[in-house]
C-alpha cells in the first residue's frame, strides 16, 4: 500500500522529543530494519533522552545477503523486486518484528546516490511500517493479516548522499503517527513476504 500524498512530513524538522513520547504514550517499542539509512533512524530516537523505553533495537542490514541471514528477507523477492522496493522494505520490516518482538517495525533500502540499484534514480528510498495488532504476539506475524496493520511508501529525496540519507530518517520517523492512527483505525494491509 503506497502513500505517496501532499501530507509528508518535515524532513529536517522533526520533533524526535515528540515522536518518542507518542511511541511512549501508546506503548509502542520500535526495532529499526535499517540499509541505506544505516541506523540513522534510530540514532533519531537515541538522542532523546529516556529512549530506552521505546527504541527496542536497530538492525542495520546494509547488504543483501545480511537482509537474507538477519531478517530472513526471501532471496526470491530479492530477485523479483530488486532490493530498492517496497517488497523487500516490507519484508525487512517483517522480519525484524518477529525476531524481536516489538510492536512497530520500521524498514528502509533505498539508492543515496548514483552507485546504486539499476536504474533506479539516486536519493530514491523505500520503506515500511509495520504495527503490531494488541493480542498478537511475535510468532503470529508471519501470514496473519489480522495480527499487523503494514504500510509501504517509496519517496526520492534530492542531495548528497548524507543528505539523502538523513532526509529519509527524519521521514520515517514524521510518518509513525500518521500510519499509527490509520492502524489504530483498523487500515493497513499485509502484504505477502515472497
Amino acid at each position: 500500500m503506497t502513500h505517496n500524498g501532499s501530507h509528508d512530513g518535515n524532513p529536517g524538522g522533526n520533533d524526535n522529543r515528540g515522536i518518542a513520547r507518542y511511541l511512549l504514550r501508546h506503548g509502542l517499542r520500535l526495532v529499526t530494519a535499517e540499509s541505506c539509512t544505516a541506523g540513522l533512524i534510530a540514532s533519531r530516537i537515541a538522542e532523546v533522552p529516556g529512549c530506552g523505553d521505546v527504541l527496542h533495537c536497530a538492525i542495520v542490514a546494509y547488504s543483501p545477503s545480511a537482509k537474507v541471514q538477519l531478517l530472513h528477507v526471501p532471496p526470491d523477492t530479492i530477485r523479483r523486486h530488486g532490493l530498492t522496493s517496497e517488497a523487500v522494505s516490507l519484508a525487512m520490516a517483517l522480519g525484524a518484528m518477529q525476531v524481536t518482538g516489538a510492536d512497530l517495525a520500521i524498514a528502509n533500502t533505498g539508492v543515496a546516490d548514483d552507485g546504486g540499484d539499476g536504474d533506479i534514480p539516486a536519493g530514491t528510498q523505500c520503506f515500511a511500517w509495520v504495527f503490531r495488532r494488541r493480542g498478537h504476539g511475535a510468532r503470529h506475524v508471519p501470514g496473519n493479516q489480522a495480527a499487523i496493520a503494514a504500510f509501504t511508501a517509496t519517496r526520492r529525496f534530492p542531495g548528497t548522499r548524507n543528505a539523502v540519507r538523513e532526509a529519509a530518517a527524519d521521514w520515517a520517523l514524521a510518518r509513525i503517527c500518521h500510519y499509527h492512527e490509520l492502524a489504530q483505525r483498523g487500515q493497513g494491509a499485509h502484504a505477502p513476504r515472497a
